[in-house]
């Protein structure tokens, strides 16, 4: 599978495609475009900010899934923004 750029690989996420880094060690990690939505508030700090029972309004962001099946907020560093072996994952 031939290698892109960030920027292509961003493209990529945004039609709602995965993306990983070849040199990767973790087995199974991509990220992943999350769309801006909302969700219910869950901590106190946001049911005092937002109101018990509100909806929790948030803006797009990327995901990374990790080897251990968790996922977290992906900022990629300047490496990976300049880095041209990206894959998109099938």
């Amino acid at each position: 599978m031939p290698a892109v750029t960030f920027s292509s690989a961003l493209d990529a996420l945004k039609r709602g495609q995965r993306v990983a880094r070849r040199g990767w060690n973790g087995a199974g990690q991509f990220v992943y475009f999350v769309p801006a939505a909302s969700y219910p508030a869950q901590t106190g700090a946001a049911k005092a900010h937002f109101g018990e029972g509100s909806m929790v309004p948030y803006e797009a962001y990327l995901a990374i899934k990790r080897a251990d099946d968790t996922v977290c907020v992906f900022v990629p560093g300047m490496d990976s923004i300049l880095a041209d072996d990206w894959l998109i994952v099938e």
